[in-house]
């Protein structure tokens, strides 16, 4: 697997990430409360502190998860939580060596469709739906990983010219793109629930007037 990756806006990050299956894995799990470049900066920062070239699924498996914690944890650390990142990342390795004997690029190597490959990509520790579907529009858009029916599996995600997330990042450009969506989607839906939370109000404090009228209502006389 090799391809051209701007994630990390750092140049040995980024090339890590081009070549290596399980650096992007782990990347796209870190994608998560921090920023993207941050994220995806942490496999190189792990590779650097394990004194190697490329992770190991099977010596991050096996790693004492006390040091491994504190491998995340020495500072910069890798992330804004990283005693539960450490754990979650040696979730997913000690998966990959079980399931696919350590080899990440296994898990799409040989996919036979894009539901297929959701699947499998929603199988990971870490990965649910939205996550599955980032990383597989990811392969598809930068890494040619593309069997049949990729980007309606990937839903919005896969959409040719969209800037919703990681897999349409290719530069500082579309990074700024890509930032500015989130943002307004994280707008819409803080204002979404405060208009829910009004509503809500609205009917609690209707229904406690007609209680209360009800209550203060003088019996008729028989």
């Amino acid at each position: 697997m090799r391809a051209t990756i701007h994630l990390a806006q750092q140049p040995e990050a980024d090339e890590l990430l081009g070549r290596s299956p399980l650096a992007a894995l782990v990347g796209m799990l870190l994608d998560q409360q921090i920023p993207m470049e941050w994220a995806f900066t942490g496999p190189y920062t792990v590779a650097q502190r394990l004194e190697t070239d490329d992770l190991d699924a099977a010596e991050i498996a096996a790693y004492d998860p006390d040091a491994f914690t504190e491998l995340l944890r020495e500072k910069p650390a890798i992330h804004r939580y990283p005693a539960s990142m450490a754990k979650r990342v040696q979730e997913l390795c000690r998966f990959l060596v079980d399931e696919y004997d350590g080899d990440a690029s296994a898990v799409w190597a040989d996919a036979k469709s894009g539901a297929e490959l959701l699947a499998r990509l929603k199988a990971l520790p870490g990965f649910g739906e939205q996550k599955a579907q980032i990383f597989l529009a990811l392969l598809g858009k930068q890494y040619g990983v593309r069997p049949d029916g990729w980007r309606e599996a990937a839903g919005s995600y896969g959409e040719e010219g969209s800037y919703r997330s990681a897999a349409d990042i290719t530069g500082p450009e579309s990074l700024a793109r890509v930032r500015a969506y989130k943002q307004e989607k994280k707008a819409a839906a803080k204002a979404a629930k405060a208009a829910e939370t009004a509503r809500n109000l609205k009917a609690t404090k209707t229904a406690g007037t007609a209680k209360s009228t009800r209550t203060t209502k003088s019996p008729k006389t028989p």
